[in-house]
């Protein structure tokens, strides 16, 4: 099951999204109400094409506060180091945490917007878990009962001030950093333990970027249990678990899509402050 957030030429509404077997299209089945709101919510008889002219499909959530590991895969690790951007050439032992407010959350197709202040942008594609329960203090295995699903993230970093900001927060934290979408795959939906990550620049894959949850260093019931002992995770918070190999630089007018296997695409637009 999918659920997605969409607009209709006004407010926000939310649908399930199932496929036709007549046309083999989207459509989204309209919501009364909000499903992270602890009510009980059912289809107002309402049916789109995800494509229809009007539709907009939002950032599936806007989350109270977004977590992000970082160097949570091996190659990634190994990239960052040989590219010169890390002194450490292996992924760190413990959990390195960060975060990203909610005022840089995006969904498809929106523009990701490059600031003035940084001249390198770079993409990092990741899986993101979207939580459905209160979490706090919550054991590894018991981990994934407070998980809603997942969706598609592009953790946007300026790389440039990454080195410069210790606590990353202009590198990670600025407006549009973290495109979100297109949509919430259910928890049972998804093979999240080894769930394919790809990128695509302009058209073009990028090998060097793809990679699976298979290979986390911290899996994502030791993620929550970590993020949760410190934090109370509210649910539609997300946690980024992390980008599975090299990332790259990227221009204004550049188009990329962040791909995940059972889910789908996750595409925005680079566009000058």
């Amino acid at each position: 099951m999918r659920l997605a957030r969409f607009s209709l030429n006004d407010a926000p509404r939310y649908a399930f999204v199932q496929k036709d077997s007549v046309d083999g299209k989207d459509y989204l089945i309209e919501l009364d109400g909000h499903p992270l709101a602890g009510d009980q919510v059912k289809p107002t008889g309402n049916r789109y094409a995800v494509d229809a002219d009007g539709v907009r499909l939002l950032a599936p959530v806007i989350p109270s506060k977004v977590y992000g590991l970082a160097k949570n895969y091996e190659a990634h690790a190994q990239f960052m180091h040989e590219a010169g951007h890390s002194e450490i050439a292996h992924a760190p032992e413990n959990m390195v945490i960060f975060t990203k407010p909610s005022t840089s959350v995006i969904g498809p197709d929106d523009p990701i917007v490059y600031p003035a202040c940084s001249k390198d942008m770079n993409f990092e594609p990741e899986v993101a878990v979207v939580m459905g329960r209160i979490a706090k203090n919550v054991p590894v295995e018991k981990a994934m009962d407070y998980v809603l699903g997942f969706t598609c993230v592009n953790d946007v970093t300026l790389r440039d001030l990454q080195g410069l900001d210790p606590t990353w927060t202009r590198a990670k934290g600025f407006d549009t950093s973290c495109p979100l979408g297109p949509w919430i795959v259910m928890r049972d939906d998804l093979d999240w333990k080894d769930a394919k990550i790809s990128f695509t620049l302009n058209g073009e894959d990028v090998p060097m970027a793809s990679g699976t949850t298979a290979n986390l260093i911290h899996g994502i019931p030791e993620q929550i249990a970590a993020i949760s002992s410190f934090s109370t995770l509210l649910p539609g918070d997300v946690i980024m678990t992390g980008t599975p190999n090299a990332s790259g630089h990227l221009d204004p007018g550049d188009e990329t899509i962040v791909h995940v296997e059972g889910i789908g695409d996750l595409r925005n637009v680079i566009v000058r402050a």
